[in-house]
């Protein structure tokens, strides 16, 4: 195991009715003037947005709001939303929506603060000051609830790129499971797909002796395995969703990811397939997974076996270990594709004749420097091939 440090603050309040709470943590955390950052119509047509308009009206407390957050969000809004914290001296940014929200949130509570084009923290420079955020939860998919993350789509080239810093988590959460029992299954499956995701990038590892976190991210995969399909069958189950909640959070926060090298070649290849087509993050994942690990197996095969074993069952070859370790990307494959997941790059809006693109911009876009991945370095060609395992 690797030497680390790990802080994650975030105060987190889980269950029925938290919500009407929201307008007490924003006072206790300091916030004085907020900006409401949303995205489309459901957090208007559920009554949650005015819930929490209402709470903050009862507290006294003044806010600003801006709407049209879309997935794979964008940098325009972000812009508007940096320039508008400025102009009514906001001081606390409050996200109210799924992870596209939050990412937005992020971005514009960094920039807000910073004297240059926050784009530059998509570029590599971390985020250590930003204006306090806090969100309540409508999606369980991303974790950026409990992260220190943000992805943003810079309009300007349809980049998708990560920024970090321990200044984004967030100073609250407000998570009840029951807001998620609106959401249409296609959604549903495609929070599983990311949570599912998050987790792998952080077991393909090189670090050797990290069996604490290993067995972490086996549990939360097995609870995702048993709650996934539940929440699927029965929307209104609110006992699976309540453990899809806090799975998806934990999966995300790092406390599974500590002490590792990880991986992330997935959500780096997905990220030009989600840019380039507006698909779903969890969509394209669910394709991108099972293509990477094909791809990548022979670097530690017995990693592969050895989720097979623990998290899908699969009994171990011990002659032909392979076997074992494509057993289970292959039962990873089959459960994604049992929750509505697509299978293959026409199910995504994807096209073969872009490929090349895709993986150009991938290794080379927007101040990449031409490899990828923590797992197995991939140049520009090993890209291409992951892509056309996903025909």
């Amino acid at each position: 195991m690797e030497n680390f440090t790990f802080y994650a603050p975030t105060y987190f309040v889980f269950g029925r009715d938290a919500e009407k709470e929201t307008a007490k943590y924003v006072k206790r955390f300091g916030g004085k003037k907020v900006l409401i950052h949303y995205g489309g119509g459901s957090v208007i047509r559920s009554g949650l947005l005015a819930c929490v308009k209402d709470g903050l009206d009862s507290a006294g407390i003044p806010y600003v709001e801006l709407g049209g957050v879309q997935p794979n969000p964008r940098s325009g809004l972000v812009y508007e939303g940096i320039e508008l914290c400025r102009k009514e001296n906001v001081d606390f940014i409050l996200a109210v929506g799924g992870g596209s929200t939050i990412d937005s949130a992020k971005a514009i509570a960094a920039g807000a603060v910073y004297d240059g084009d926050f784009w530059d923290y998509y570029q590599g420079k971390i985020v250590e000051e930003a204006l306090p955020i806090g969100t309540v939860l409508t999606i369980s998919a991303a974790g950026s609830e409990g992260s220190p993350d943000s992805v943003i789509t810079n309009d300007n080239g349809m980049f998708k790129r990560g920024a970090t810093g321990e200044a984004l988590r967030p100073k609250f959460t407000i998570l009840n499971p029951a807001l998620t029992q609106t959401l249409p299954p296609y959604q549903t499956a495609c929070g599983i797909s990311d949570i599912i995701a998050h987790l792998y990038e952080r077991y393909l590892t090189n670090t050797k002796e990290v069996e604490v976190t290993d067995r972490m991210i086996e549990a939360l995969l097995l609870t995702m395995i048993h709650e996934g399909p539940r929440a699927m069958e029965d929307a209104n189950n609110y006992d699976a969703r309540a453990n899809i909640m806090w799975a998806a959070m934990m999966a995300h926060n790092n406390s599974c990811g500590v002490g590792r090298s990880q991986d992330w070649t997935s959500h780096d290849i997905e990220h030009e397939l989600s840019a380039l087509y507006d698909c779903a993050h969890g969509a394209g994942l669910a394709v991108v997974m099972p293509a990477v690990f094909t791809y990548n197996m022979e670097h530690n095969i017995m990693r592969f076996a050895q989720m097979a074993v623990r998290v899908w069952g699969c009994q171990m070859d011990f002659e032909h270990p392979e076997k074992t370790a494509k057993a289970g990307i292959e039962a990873l494959r089959q459960f994604l594709i049992s929750i509505g997941m697509p299978k293959n790059f026409a199910e995504l809006g994807a096209k073969e004749e872009d490929i090349e693109k895709l993986a150009h911009t991938a290794c080379y876009g927007d101040v990449r420097n031409g490899t990828l991945g923590g797992f197995v370095e991939l140049h520009q060609d090993d890209v291409e091939n992951i892509y056309r395992l996903m025909i």
